[in-house]
């Protein structure tokens, strides 16, 4: 698995801040099916489909949405590897429930088809998605998603600008306040940096550290190139 914050870092192209790592881990494989759902910006299906097939067709892999099967849950089983981008991931939840595929996505994962999350696409793969940053746009049946990480996913997480007069929330407030009522721990992710995920292992990369959040416990960073997790 390659499990990023974000698809996109500033002042490059969607993706492409990844291709030199997605070349590698996608080197056997022709085809990845992607799975729409999360819809950012409200985009429809065909257009972020689109959107997505011109970024790959960059490292010579063809790209098919899920959208585009009559049975959602055969085009998983199928899949040489899937990518899941960004989004809402109320919605994205919402619909891998609605359309009954986040068991049989579990078990394809688990033994061995690669998997490619972004941003919301990488909020499922932890425990639940309670610790996203989205709007609840919507109301899922549950809020628990794939479990492949024994901890949850902050993406995009930001550090306190040292002058600045906000006086909402930091990103570590509410992983506190999510922590008063659950055990699980949360991995901030900051911007461009990525999980890589070999079987048990699970190695940080990028050029920044994360932070960790485990409940009645300080913060601590993690350093990028560090195996952690398990």
């Amino acid at each position: 698995m390659i499990i990023a914050s974000t698809s996109t870092i500033y002042g490059s192209d969607y993706l492409a801040y990844l291709f030199p790592e997605l070349r590698i881990f996608l080197r056997d494989v022709k085809t990845v099916l992607f799975i729409p759902y999360a819809r950012p910006n409200g985009i429809s299906y065909t257009e972020y489909t689109r959107i997505t097939k011109n970024a790959f067709a960059k490292i010579s892999k063809e790209v098919v949405g899920i959208h585009q099967f009559e049975n959602p849950k055969e085009a998983i089983e199928q899949a040489q590897a899937i990518f899941i981008g960004g989004g809402n991931t109320f919605e994205l939840v919402n619909q891998l429930y609605k359309n009954d595929v986040l068991s049989v996505m579990k078990k394809v994962i688990d033994n061995g088809t690669s998997y490619i999350g972004t941003s919301a696409g990488g909020n499922i793969c932890g425990v639940s998605m309670m610790t996203t940053n989205d709007m609840p746009i919507v109301y899922p049946p549950s809020f628990f998603t794939l479990g492949c990480l024994p901890f949850n996913i902050n993406a995009h997480f930001m550090d306190p600008l040292p002058n600045s007069t906000h006086m909402g929330e930091t990103r570590e407030t509410r992983i506190k306040e999510f922590h008063v009522f659950n055990e699980t721990p949360v991995l901030g992710l900051r911007e461009g940096s990525w999980l890589r995920v070999i079987g048990n292992t699970i190695k940080l990369e990028g050029n920044l550290s994360a932070r960790w959040f485990q409940p009645n416990q300080i913060p601590h960073e993690i350093e990028s190139g560090s195996e952690f997790g398990n």
